[in-house]
């Protein structure tokens, strides 16, 4: 396997809290790693941390062999790190189909096109046409032509991932992405991230353990700012440490 992403004694404080305390962390290219941990372990932190959201007080960030630990979140975008709301502000009096075609415009803005309001009807229909194939991609084309306003909270969140898939990135960030579900929809979502698995790599944080054990190639534990344990699902679920640390008769 491949190292895509790799964070080194990474730290970063809020007042008199480490929040980050020296973060090790290695993901391998095309897989799922789930990030687990008790509240305040650091996890949304360390997603600010790797998507640029935040700075980090000390260590180093490196992405695909290049250090990228003072760069902004702009330019981790073009380099292909997309955390999902970031880049996927939705617009609720538009249609799925519109939203996603302005993802795949922003990533061929981003990449030297330009947003002239006059282009070549061939090219506005190949961003049509890319849009609706991310939309198949989630589950949604029969919805393509809804306003964002007017479908499901679980659509709303499949929607935001066809318009993160759009973008291509080589990294993707997904913070509870079935936050607010019911099960139905949360393992639609978890059979959506399932099919990433060699095509993007993907970094989850979600709190749904059966969902995390299931879906992961390998889980990362987060306790106090700090990694405890980076392995296979089979191997975290019987660590004594992590059962005490965090899991406890969840997996019992």
């Amino acid at each position: 396997m491949i190292t895509l992403l790799q964070t080194i004694d990474l730290k970063r404080h809020f007042g008199g809290l480490w929040a980050s305390n020296g973060v090790d962390l290695s993901v391998e290219s095309g897989e799922i790693h789930a990030l687990i941990g008790p509240n305040g372990a650091g996890k949304t932190t360390l997603i600010h941390l790797i998507s640029g959201t935040l700075q980090p007080d000390a260590g180093q960030l490196v992405f695909d062999g290049h250090d990228i630990s003072r760069q902004n979140m702009h330019q981790r975008v073009a380099l292909g790190i997309t955390r999902s709301y970031q880049i996927t502000q939705i617009f609720p009096q538009l249609s799925l189909l519109e939203n996603v075609r302005l993802a795949v415009q922003a990533r061929q803005h981003e990449w030297g096109s330009s947003f002239r309001f006059w282009r070549p009807a061939s090219a506005e229909f190949s961003m049509i046409e890319e849009a609706e194939e991310w939309l198949g991609r989630v589950g949604l084309a029969e919805a393509a032509g809804q306003l964002a306003c007017n479908v499901s909270h679980g659509e709303r969140r499949a929607l935001e991932l066809a318009m993160a898939l759009a973008t291509k990135p080589r990294l993707l960030l997904l913070d509870e992405p079935m936050a607010g579900m019911g099960p139905e929809e949360s393992e639609h979502m978890a059979a959506l991230i399932s099919s990433l698995r060699g095509e993007r790599t993907v970094l989850l944080v979600e709190h749904d353990l059966d969902i995390v054990f299931r879906l992961a190639d390998r889980i990362s534990v987060l306790v106090a700012g700090r990694v405890l344990l980076t392995d296979i699902p089979t191997i975290v679920r019987a660590h004594p440490e992590v059962r005490q640390a965090y899991l406890g008769d969840e997996v019992a």
